[in-house]
């Protein structure tokens, strides 16, 4: 379909909250088109993930998830390619991981950031079937990260200790070297 531009921090349309998929959207070819767009854009940025909101498009819309291994991500596992509208995350406990993570709008930086250790997610396919999963470890930040899209919220909101945060070239030259620009 098309590649968009990827909306970058300071755009004020990414601390929005996004407004749910209508019922009458699952199943239409707007939401098809939507859903190939955010694909193309995704794997056209080696992204791991992107949501609706990362392209102006103020819906509760997360892709994720590939089938490849990804050069940003080289050493993570994969993740199952997933469409998933109106989520809602549960954490399966209190404990949490605290790991680095990049952003397609946060370009060229990384940062350390806590999300829970496991969480339940569930919502909607572009078809309007449910989608209930309990996942944990890179699977579970890869969702909590892409949702937080959709609450305004982008990593560095999240970062505890900013000793933690800095440029991917200067952090990981080796990813750096190989990656493109996050």
């Amino acid at each position: 379909m098309t590649v968009h531009h990827i909306l970058k921090m300071g755009d004020p349309r990414l601390l929005r909250v996004a407004q749910p998929v209508a019922a009458s959207a699952f199943g239409s070819l707007e939401l098809r088109r939507w859903v190939a767009d955010l694909f193309d854009t995704m794997h056209a940025a080696n992204g791991a993930g992107l949501a609706a909101p990362q392209i102006g498009l103020d819906l509760q819309l997360v892709v994720f998830g590939s089938d490849q291994p990804n050069p940003r991500y080289p050493d993570r596992p994969r993740v199952p390619v997933t469409v998933l509208c109106n989520p809602v995350i549960t954490p399966l406990g209190a404990e949490e991981d605290e790991d680095w993570e990049g952003c397609l709008s946060v370009p060229g930086l990384r940062g350390r950031v806590p999300r829970w250790s496991r969480i339940r997610y569930t919502g909607f396919d572009p078809e309007g079937g449910p989608i209930d999963r309990s996942v944990e470890g890179f699977h579970a930040r890869v969702v909590q990260h892409e949702c937080d899209h959709l609450i305004g919220k982008l990593y560095p909101m999240r970062v505890r200790d900013f000793t933690h945060f800095g440029y991917t070239e200067v952090l990981f030259p080796a990813l750096a070297a190989t990656a493109d620009d996050d």
